[in-house]
């Protein structure tokens, strides 16, 4: 295996990088015990020290309350340069950060060097934006007063981030938080701690003060956030992950009328339109489906396309799936890495073997890779192969159930407005990719689907000046654009005379 990178540079970087929670400006220390798997290997890349939720969240959220006031009356510029030198930071150690989240969960280091200037745009993006934001002072139009708003920060957040992007999660949380005023306790999943870990200390050495930004390393997930959730004085949780579990934070949330925002499962339709040219489409379909090895909120779940333009569009993409290589996302040349865990190889078995014995057909992968299509040293790792399946009939459980791999189920259909139907027969609405050239024919499909963000002939839409969030169960509240700041603010009206 010709890898990117030697294995001094690998302990090298792993023997610098914090390994413990980071408490009121300072990394706890203890014993590691806490496994982090490399997904590439199945095999322990290093530990991280395993804390006492309840113990460890309490002193974490002890130094974010401390510290509020203090936080919330700097100006907005001062923090805005703290967020601009975050920014600037993430780009210097860029390479550390990117080859760190390939270790820990697996993507292709080209798709993670990408990331790190996708993750750091939100700390400059919040940089530039609170600087605009504020209140607004206007006459009331029937009465003889005048109307002030203004903004102040809701105070302490607890924000829960997702393994698959360990940087972006954390920093679209984060810097809008810290930019209106916010302390943080952020709450990493334990599959990638290492990433988050390094972003604390990025943070630090921009000149966050000590227990504005803290983070919790702990497998112990429900006891963290219910014992800080039942904690008066944090103020707002936002969590990426799970629908179910995002109900069960909603319900705790509830018990202290506790903001929240909440960016849950999705079950992106990608429609090929019967304008659509095949050769543009597939451009969109690959990195829409395959981008950070499927394991994606935001991936195309399922593909409906027309029949006109079917059997281009479905042997093209079965062509261009079986081109990606598998391996480690440090080897030369890997297009896709490994899932995160034995557990999610399974559940994408379970979903193909369904599709299958309801008739679907397998047109590429649609199985683990044999030991001999690995890269030696790589036989223990959690490898799927980038699969097409054609016939998908619709009681198939990959039209309903979230895939989280690289499988992309096609089903044609001969009429646009099925299309559409299919589309939105879903719980969920969170990303949807409309492939088409006629203008009327796209915007006409893109405004009747049900779904907070839709790409049009594109495979990527997110962007950190853009509103990112969902509808019906796939969320509440938006990141990005200036809807993310609001997130973090509370608005108060003052009633004046003239």
């Amino acid at each position: 295996m010709t890898t990117a990178v030697s294995p001094a540079r690998i302990a090298e970087l792993l023997e610098r990088t914090p390994r413990s929670s980071f408490v009121d400006g300072a990394f706890l220390g203890g014993t590691p015990a806490l496994d982090v798997i490399d997904p590439a290997t199945g095999r322990p890349l290093t530990q991280v020290v395993d804390a006492d939720a309840p113990t460890v969240g309490l002193r974490a959220l002890d130094a974010a309350a401390a510290a509020q006031a203090e936080w919330a009356a700097t100006t907005s510029r001062e923090r805005a340069e703290i967020l601009q030198r975050a920014y600037t930071l993430c780009h210097e150690r860029a390479e550390d950060l990117a080859l760190l989240m390939t270790l820990e969960m697996g993507k292709p280091l080209a798709e993670a060097r990408g990331e790190v200037v996708y993750g750091a745009e939100f700390l400059r993006w919040f940089a530039e934006e609170v600087v605009r934001a504020g209140g607004e002072f206007r006459r009331a139009p029937a009465a003889d007063h005048a109307i002030l708003t203004t903004v102040r920060p809701v105070g302490p957040v607890l924000a829960i981030t997702p393994w698959n992007f360990p940087l972006s999660m954390g920093t679209r949380k984060i810097a809008p938080a810290l930019a209106a005023g916010c302390t943080v306790v952020l709450k990493p999943a334990s599959l990638t701690p290492l990433t988050s870990l390094a972003l604390m200390q990025i943070l630090a050495d921009a000149g966050v003060p000590r227990g504005v930004v803290n983070a919790v390393v702990t497998s112990d997930s429900t006891g963290l956030s219910s014992t800080l959730m039942a904690d008066p004085r944090l103020r707002k949780v936002s969590f990426t992950g799970s629908t179910g579990v995002g109900r069960t934070l909603l319900g705790q949330a509830a018990e202290h009328v506790l903001k929240a925002s909440m960016e849950l499962g999705g079950n992106a339709p990608f429609l090929v339109l019967p304008s659509a040219d095949p050769a543009a489409a597939l451009e969109a379909a690959v990195p829409a489906k395959f981008r950070n090895n499927g394991e994606a909120c935001t991936a195309a779940n399922r593909f409906y396309v027309h029949s006109s333009v079917a059997e281009e569009f479905t042997a093209g993409l079965a062509e261009r799936t079986t081109a990606l290589q598998v391996g480690p996302g440090i080897a030369e040349g890997t297009t896709m890495g490994p899932m995160i865990e034995e557990k999610a190889l399974e559940k994408i078995e379970e979903l193909v073997a369904d599709a299958v014995d309801r008739g679907a057909r397998v047109l590429a992968g649609g199985r683990r890779p044999t030991p001999e299509e690995l890269p030696e040293g790589c036989e223990g790792g959690y490898y799927y192969l980038p699969t097409v399946l054609a016939d998908v009939p619709p009681e198939a459980r990959v039209h309903r159930e979230e895939i989280f791999g690289p499988v992309a189920p096609i089903t044609v259909m001969d009429d646009v407005d099925e299309m559409v139907r299919a589309a939105n027969r879903t719980e969920f609405g969170l990303m949807s990719y409309v492939a088409g050239s006629d203008l009327a024919e796209v915007t006409a499909v893109a405004g009747r689907i049900e779904s907070g963000m839709v790409a049009v002939n594109l495979g990527v839409a997110s962007d950190a000046a853009a509103p990112f969030g969902g509808v019906k169960e796939s969320g509440l509240g938006r990141e990005g654009s200036h809807e993310g700041l609001d997130e973090y603010l509370e608005k108060t009206y003052v009633r004046l005379p003239l």
